[in-house]
């Protein structure tokens, strides 16, 4: 066993997903992830069994872990109770804290969803919020949305929404102590530290690849990593 195998090992949730794997297939099966990405839990469970810490370093340093929609199907069908699921989980968690995340397309969207996701969580107490949701983020949206945008004072309260206001409601703001509290859960836990390690090596990322960092979502690092993606390399063969 190597450094690697013995930190993985340490996460109770690769302690619970890995029994022994018998490479019978039905996990892959049974992936809705296996469907759209070249992708395969019964490989990943294969791989992590080798304990070898070569093989285990090109996993975290892949885009394979991040396929994963961590639904848990695998966990259903398996006949030897194992969760693949639960080992991506484990491998994610050990990608991010060597900082191999960053060698991989999709782990190095990591700090998109840390900018996007975390940070709004921290500042107004929202996984997502209504003022973040803004068509240069989310074309997808379509200019409909802009126009609840632009009109939202107005709209807004005709849906029922509690927008920025006082007391119960959707949208509502949320009190600065909630937020204060919610701020020291993340801290406690580990989460903050969590995010200033995706920052810490997103920026050396950043610098390798040439391009600035900042602290938003405009910078050139952010754009790069919230654009790409190379469907050829990812999708099912």
């Amino acid at each position: 066993m190597g450094q690697l195998f013995d930190k993985l090992n340490s996460d109770v949730r690769f302690v619970e997903g890995i029994n022994g794997c018998i490479n019978c297939g039905t996990c892959t099966a049974i992936c809705p992830a296996a469907e759209v990405y070249d992708y395969q839990p019964r490989t990943i469970a294969h791989l992590v069994q080798t304990r070898d810490d070569s093989i285990i370093e090109n996993l975290l340093k892949s885009d394979t872990i991040w396929y994963c929609g961590e639904c848990m199907s695998c966990k259903t069908r398996c006949p030897r109770n194992n969760a693949p699921g639960l080992i991506i989980q484990a491998l994610r968690k050990l990608s991010i804290e060597t900082g191999l995340f960053v060698e991989s397309e999709k782990g190095r969207q990591q700090l998109a969803l840390k900018r996007m996701l975390s940070d709004t969580i921290i500042e107004t107490g929202y996984c997502v919020h209504f003022d973040h949701t803004t068509l240069d983020m989310f074309p997808e949206q379509g200019p409909m949305w802009q126009w609840v945008q632009d009109n939202r004072e107005a709209f807004l309260p005709k849906v029922g929404a509690n927008y920025k206001g006082n007391g119960p409601g959707a949208m509502r703001s949320i009190p600065q102590s909630d937020i204060d509290e919610l701020r020291n859960i993340f801290e406690v836990s580990g989460g903050l530290k969590w995010m200033e390690t995706i920052e810490e090596h997103s920026a050396k990322k950043a610098k390798e690849m040439g391009l600035e960092i900042g602290e938003g979502k405009s910078s050139e690092y952010f754009t790069e990593v919230y654009n790409r993606n190379n469907h050829a390399k990812h999708s099912r063969k």
